[in-house]
């Protein structure tokens, strides 16, 4: 129970989080308006982050824990490679540390020989200088998360407008259950055992009946299935967080995830009534810059 409590005070925002991911885009994005007192201290973080639009020109550097930090020299993946294209470009959430755009890259590079998909669809990453966001995630904020659409990238560049517009494909049936038939393939199996295999990896966060789905199709290889976490929503798409860099002395790992597969009663209460329709709980405040990482202060001040 103690861990449906948990789980539960963060259902609010991560199922906000999770239809905000489809939420549409705009054409022509308005700039958010000047605060009237941007160094009041009670200001929400997330307002300061969301109104940089350049990165910190400093060297790159992921500071503090995934939902807790900032993001220094942010490198920019372009929106448009060989084998990927990035989706709701009004957000201006396709920043992170330079690790994780080489990481997007290499494995957009092998998709086609993964799965036979042209590329990826990619999602928010982080904003230019990391930080908490006005709309959406809680984590992301340090430049090593990113959100792959589970729709395959098509032979074609989209439009702007279809960037905006068009939904990812939702793979979950409606009860929750499992996967849907009708929308979930071996290509995605494929993609995630790839995704997953990498040493760089730390988590893929899913929907539990996708983790399931991968349970039941993975064979006799399951190491890698110890990384794929059930989580709420991520039924459009998969969510890949990055170990901290090497020599990154300010980045805050997380505990590496419980020995073994994940296939057993840890998935099966993802499938109870109380995680299947969890009561909501509070939603938390919003994090103020005093209690990000110090040198976030430095980040944000940076030309």
């Amino acid at each position: 129970m103690h861990v449906i409590r948990i789980l539960a005070s963060s259902l609010l925002l991560i199922l906000a989080t999770a239809a905000q991911a489809q939420d549409k885009g705009s054409v022509n994005p308005k700039p958010l308006p000047p605060l009237a007192h941007p160094d009041d201290p009670s200001v929400a973080a997330k307002e300061l982050f969301g109104r940089r639009e350049k990165p910190a020109a400093l060297p790159a550097h992921s500071i503090g824990g995934y939902a807790r930090g900032c993001l220094a020299g942010g490198a920019e993946i372009p929106v448009d490679g060989e084998t990927w294209q990035v989706m709701r470009l009004s957000r201006n959430r396709n920043w992170g540390h330079p690790d994780m755009v080489a990481f997007l890259r290499q494995l957009s590079a092998k998709v086609p020989q993964v799965n036979g998909w042209p590329g990826l669809l990619v999602g928010d990453m982080a904003q230019p200088r990391g930080g908490p966001m006005i709309t959406g995630h809680a984590s992301h904020q340090i430049g090593l998360d990113a959100d792959i659409w589970l729709t395959p990238m098509p032979s074609r560049r989209l439009s702007r407008a279809e960037r905006e517009e068009m939904s990812a494909t939702n793979v979950v049936r409606p009860d929750g259950l499992d996967v849907d038939p009708e929308a979930w393939t071996p290509q995605h199996t494929a993609l995630l055992r790839a995704a997953a295999s990498q040493r760089s990896v730390a988590r893929i966060f899913v929907n539990a009946a996708i983790k399931k789905a991968l349970c039941r199709e993975a064979g006799e290889d399951r190491a890698w299935l110890r990384k794929i976490r059930p989580m709420f929503g991520h039924n459009y798409h998969f969510h890949v967080r990055l170990a901290c860099p090497g020599g990154s002395a300010a980045c805050e790992d997380q505990s590496p995830p419980p020995a073994g597969d994940g296939c057993g009663a840890e998935l099966a209460r993802w499938f109870t009534p109380e995680f299947l329709h969890p009561k909501p709980g509070k939603p938390r405040p919003p994090l103020t810059l005093a209690q990000l990482p110090s040198e976030c202060r430095r980040v944000l001040a940076a030309p």
